[in-house]
Formats: C-alpha cells, sequence, structure tokens
C-alpha cells in the first residue's frame, strides 16, 4: 500500500507503507516537540498511511524539514537493510528532500542547533 506525505498542496511524496513509516520513525526520537513526535507515533501505529505537514505547528514543520534535509538520507544510507531496492529507497529519501525545497520550506540551521 502507497502512503503520503504532503509538504504543501500539489507537493506530496508517496511511498511504500515500509519506507514511510521508517521516514516518519526517523523523526520521532529526533524532535523536540513530544507533541508532535507522539502525533507522528501514532500515524505510524495506526498505519494511517498519510502525513500532512501543514497540520502542524510553523516550529513543528521547520524541525521536520531541518531533520530530513540534514539527515534522512545518510541515515538511510547507514541504516536500511542492504537489499537490491537499498539505492531506489534512498534516491526515494532524497526525492523527499528535495521535495522539501519545492514546497518553499526556507533554508535552515541544523536541527541540533536549535
Amino acid at each position: 500500500m502507497a502512503s503520503l506525505i504532503v509538504l504543501k498542496p500539489g507537493v506530496d511524496w508517496t511511498a511504500t507503507g515500509g519506507l514511510f513509516d521508517w521516514t516518519l520513525e526517523f523523526l520521532i526520537s529526533r524532535l523536540s516537540d513530544r507533541q508532535t513526535a507522539n502525533h507522528l507515533q501514532e500515524i505510524v501505529d495506526n498505519n494511517l498511511g498519510s502525513f500532512w505537514i501543514d497540520e502542524l505547528s510553523d516550529a513543528a514543520q521547520q524541525e521536520i524539514v531541518s531533520h530530513w534535509r540534514n539527515g534522512l538520507v545518510m541515515a538511510g544510507e547507514q541504516h536500511l537493510p542492504e537489499t537490491e531496492h537499498k539505492i531506489d529507497a534512498i534516491q526515494h529519501l532524497q526525492e523527499l528532500v528535495n521535495a522539501t525545497y519545492s514546497a518553499g520550506f526556507p533554508e535552515s540551521s541544523d536541527p541540533g542547533s536549535q
């Protein structure tokens, strides 16, 4: 089943359920806003299959985008299983990062420096 992350109307990212869950799980332990982290955990736990970033506060949106831009692809390279699909999955994660720019999210600092 395909899952969906909507960055803004008209700019979204679809992925397999497994990669979608992995992408949200990547954020959960890193987010400073525990309410947002709990919301993401609920999406994963209940197999909801979609995440609309604009439902969150501006600060939470920016923190999420910053984590994706500053670590998602590298984490995928390090932690996704070594299968024949890993290269495609990494490229797909890069497409999500690229979409954050297409959606107009501003440049930000490393999320660890907030």
